[in-house]
């Protein structure tokens, strides 16, 4: 039996599979379930959004207070 860790991972080929596109119907073939490649297409034209800053940074409730781990100096 190998060491834990000395293992190789390998990846192998996913199986396709037939099956119907649940977003608008269209038989299709994928490694995976979900929608068809033309709709998921649209759907990243219609859903996708630009990244954008953040205006604020964090501040925690008033009612928080740190506890003694958080606020020990080493």
């Amino acid at each position: 039996i190998a060491p834990l860790g000395s293992r190789r991972w390998h990846a192998r080929p996913m199986d396709q599979c037939e099956y119907r596109c649940p977003r608008c119907g269209t038989d299709t073939t994928a490694s995976f379930y979900g929608p068809c490649e033309r709709c998921r297409a649209q759907l990243r034209a219609v859903v996708r959004s630009e990244p954008r800053a953040v205006t604020h940074e964090y501040e925690p409730k008033t009612n928080v207070t740190p506890n003694a781990v958080a606020t020990r100096d080493d």
